[in-house]
């Protein structure tokens, strides 16, 4: 084995890799966009596109994006409002993918190897006497999920926004700090923090954080604008997750992919790399209908019908299938993430065709109509249902409650007008946020820990003294459904996300009026 990962780092190695080492004074690269072209041009019908959205509708009623690339071109493209093509969304575990690439990089320019330990790299965090199991574990190791351990370390809460660990703890000493019971190669373990490790390993070859790493190597050169991504307390790029990009941003990472590194001439990731990485390097199941268990390779996954992807949390995903020279970029907020690789597979893996179909204008023209006018779903109003009496600038407060939500309550001039949902969470500032009427408004939210951030609310009159409200965090894929039951002086409120860490549940909490 160590002879074969030697001879790989050193095909890498001799590979040209012009982007992977910038030249100075290079100016950064003017916006890039991925050409359109007619879906028929590129052999691709457009009455199954039309089919795999009106189904993603019906069926999953969640999809935020979509974007179908072929031979290059993209063929189709929509967002569900109130999302769109220019804002960015959280990634998640697709994130890993990115790490994987920046590591490959690394690797094409001599700062490390496959088969560096990993306690090469951070001496003064390992203990004090590691097991052996510990210092055998290598980069390769990371990359394909095999660190030996039976449960991830708990770097951070599964939210991702709470740290478990002491700021004076640093994460990777934590890491390096939790058993190793088996031998690393021998276990496949699902395993955000061995991520967040390669990041690390990364800075610490390179002295620059991956985003600040990839920059000038990846996120440059396919016109990946301002790419956002969090950083431990020790300021170490996440890794595993927190990345945030456009839905044409992913397309463009999953092109790349599909032509082997190279993007307009120039090698900007080696081929040798890509093979590796998107290869089965462990075995994670045997379920020939799960798409979870066709194996993993260097942070990406291996599909069913000869793809591979990489994906995050509530359904985001980059599907490269090579056999039909294609590459899907998807985000959403679902938690049935195997339905939509399901989706792709009946609909529109039999809509490619070898050879250019027929002009359809009929069914292009139906495509474009649709794709031009969706949005997730919105409350409908009721027209016998009856607004209240004084209600309108009432506040209503609610005892202490996990969601941290301490008071509650509605504007609005009259029945038919626009209604501005007020709220106030642990002591902050009221919170102030207009709902549309059946359609999404655009404006600012901070929900419970979640930090103020663009939103998008709607509602409606559902019923006799019931007032329903979604609000979207359209650059990630929350939304949140708040039902408002009126009955004289108390409010009794059931609050609902659509997807969540953990077993989704609704609350219900009652307020009394201030």
């Amino acid at each position: 084995m160590k002879t074969i990962l030697a001879a790989c780092s050193a095909v890498l190695l001799a590979l040209p890799c012009q982007a992977a080492c910038p030249q100075t004074g290079v100016e950064n690269e003017k916006k890039v966009e991925l050409p359109r072209s007619r879906p028929e041009v590129q052999g691709v019908s457009p009455s199954a596109i039309l089919a795999f959205v009106d189904e993603a509708n019906r069926k999953i009623d969640a999809l935020h994006s979509f974007m179908l690339v072929r031979h290059g071109h993209v063929v189709a493209e929509c967002w569900w409002e109130p999302y769109s093509a220019k804002t960015r969304h959280e990634l998640y575990s697709l994130s890993k993918s990115f790490t994987s690439t920046a590591v490959g990089l690394a690797i094409a320019e001599g700062k490390l190897s496959l088969d560096d330990p990993v306690l090469k790299f951070f001496p003064d965090a390992a203990p004090e006497k590691p097991s052996n199991n510990l210092k055998a574990m290598r980069v390769h190791d990371l990359l394909r999920m095999s660190t030996g351990h039976q449960t991830e370390p708990r770097l951070y809460s599964v939210q991702g926004q709470t740290r478990l660990t002491s700021e004076q703890v640093p994460w990777v000493k934590t890491f390096l700090a939790h058993p190793v019971p088996f031998k690393p190669g021998t276990h496949f373990l699902y395993n955000t923090p061995a991520t967040y490790m390669l990041s690390a390993i990364v800075q610490k070859a390179t002295g620059q954080t991956v985003l600040d790493y990839l920059r000038p190597r990846l996120f440059e050169p396919l016109g990946i604008e301002n790419p956002t991504w969090g950083t431990s307390p020790q300021g170490i790029t996440l890794g595993g997750y927190g990345l945030n990009i456009r839905t044409e941003d992913i397309a463009k990472f999953g092109q790349l992919y599909l032509q082997k590194g190279q993007w307009h001439g120039r090698q900007l990731v080696p081929a040798a790399w890509i093979e590796a990485a998107t290869a089965r390097q462990t075995s994670n199941g045997s379920n020939p209908n799960s798409d979870w268990e066709q194996g993993y390779g260097y942070q990406f996954w291996r599909a069913r019908h000869g793809a591979y992807r990489g994906d995050g949390a509530f359904g985001q995903f980059c599907i490269v299938l090579p056999k039909q020279d294609a590459v899907i970029a998807i985000t959403s907020g679902t938690r049935d993430m195997q339905a939509v690789l399901n989706l792709v597979w009946d609909k529109l893996l039999p809509a490619m065709s070898t050879e250019p179909l027929p002009a359809d204008d009929e069914n292009n023209r139906k495509l474009q109509a649709r794709l031009n006018k969706l949005t997730l779903p919105t409350p409908k109003g009721t027209k016998s249902a009856r607004c209240p009496e004084g209600v309108s600038g009432k506040t209503y407060s609610f005892p202490t409650n996990e969601q941290k939500l301490e008071a509650l309550g509605l504007e609005f001039s009259s029945e038919g007008e626009p209604v501005t949902l007020v709220y106030q969470f642990n002591g902050s500032t009221p919170q102030r946020i207009v709902c549309g009427q059946e359609e999404w408004k655009k404006g600012h939210a901070a929900i419970g820990r979640l930090a103020d951030q663009p939103a998008a609310a709607c509602g409606a009159w559902t019923g006799d003294g019931e007032y329903t409200a979604k609000i979207c965090l359209y650059e990630t894929p929350f939304v949140f459904t708040l039902r408002l039951h009126f009955d004289e002086k108390r409010l009794r409120l059931d609050w609902e996300p659509n997807v969540g860490f953990g077993a989704a549940r609704k609350v219900q909490l009652i307020g009394e009026q201030k």
